[in-house]
């Protein structure tokens, strides 16, 4: 069984600022003129997080969608509204142990489409320190600067 994907926005920054721990596909609860304008590819997740007011469910939170041009003013929606998660409830408890006892968060990291229906990849992430993204900034140098060797021979 293939599966159809067509990833229509990615959280870069998440992979530097923290250390992506372990990953979760998520369904979103969305209106029509929201998942048109996903399919557009009208979608930001770059200063969005997860938040999880009570362990019992999950909301996206900052993240933008672009208002829909051919859906009028009544029918749109708000850019930045919160939007719901779904996830299995253990799915959510282990997330909610993770930020009340360990300090992590939940980021997203990717928004697809598959088979026609919106999903985003949420990770548990635990932040790096400045030293962390000096390395990270050197080892990514480093492989630049082998790559570039590499191609002039």
């Amino acid at each position: 069984m293939t599966e159809n994907i067509k990833v229509v926005a990615n959280n870069r920054k998440a992979s530097f600022e923290y250390f992506l721990l372990e990953k979760f596909e998520a369904g979103l609860v969305l209106q029509g003129s929201e998942i048109k304008s996903i399919r557009a590819g009208q979608m930001s997740i770059q200063e969005a997080y997860v938040d999880i007011p009570n362990g019992q469910e999950a909301w996206l939170v900052e993240a933008h969608i672009a208002p829909y041009e051919q859906a009028g003013k009544y029918f749109n929606h708000e850019p930045k509204r919160r939007r719901r998660l779904l996830l299995h409830k253990k799915q959510i408890r282990e997330m909610w142990n993770d930020i009340r006892i360990k300090g992590m968060t939940v980021v997203p990291t990717r928004v697809y489409l598959k088979d026609g229906r919106a999903k985003i990849e949420i990770a548990i992430a635990k932040g790096k320190k400045a030293y962390d993204k000096r390395a990270t900034i050197a080892k990514r140098d480093d492989a630049r600067n082998q790559e570039r060797t590499s191609r002039v021979r």
